[in-house]
């Protein structure tokens, strides 16, 4: 797998990650350009770490990824290791992603991306973790990938779908505080 920069990265063998299509990888960094430089990005089931390795090659400042497959932490170490700048800092959290998310209360990311199994039953509890943790900064976003065909989450209190966008078998769906919540989520990370 390639990514930013024409770096390679290291995958794990067979189907037990899902690797974030290098299409759809694409289009989210273009939607989200300009707005990574000096971010802080959550990357939720990490996999392999390849968002994360984005992240860091186009300048995020603190990336911190959650993964419950030691084997696949070990990769994301690896993967992030080799793009890593020196101003740069990052952080890998083994464990189950609701429990994980209890911990990082307090932090607040810039943009928090999501990719679990799609059968994984993860979408509304971390969703609604997410929300309650106000994990998100005031003017960040938080993208998450599923089937477009099977994607029923039932409202999140304080977030709105700002866009979403569907890439073949592939479909992201964007969320950023509501306009009238802004306030209340204030935090000094801007």
């Amino acid at each position: 797998m390639r990514i930013y920069g024409n770096r390679q990265l290291k995958t794990l063998p067979g189907q037990a990650t899902r690797p974030t299509a290098a299409r759809v990888r694409e289009a989210i960094f273009n939607i989200w350009q300009g707005s990574i430089e000096g971010c802080r990005w959550l990357d939720l089931c990490a996999g392999t770490g390849s968002m994360g390795a984005e992240a860091l090659c186009r300048g995020a400042s603190y990336v911190v990824g959650i993964e419950q497959w030691a084997k696949a932490c070990v990769v994301i170490q690896q993967n992030w290791q080799q793009v890593v700048q020196p101003e740069q800092d990052f952080k890998i959290v083994r464990g189950d992603v609701v429990q994980q998310l209890k911990k990082l209360k307090g932090d607040r990311f810039d943009r928090i991306y999501f990719d679990p199994p799609y059968a994984s039953g993860l979408y509304q509890p971390v969703l609604d973790a997410i929300a309650l943790h106000q994990l998100l900064a005031e003017n960040g976003e938080l993208a998450v990938e599923h089937n477009p065909n099977s994607w029923a989450i039932k409202p999140i209190p304080g977030l709105e779908i700002c866009r979403q966008k569907v890439y073949g078998n592939t479909a992201v769906t964007f969320y950023q505080y509501e306009e009238r919540d802004t306030k209340s989520y204030k935090t000094g990370h801007e």
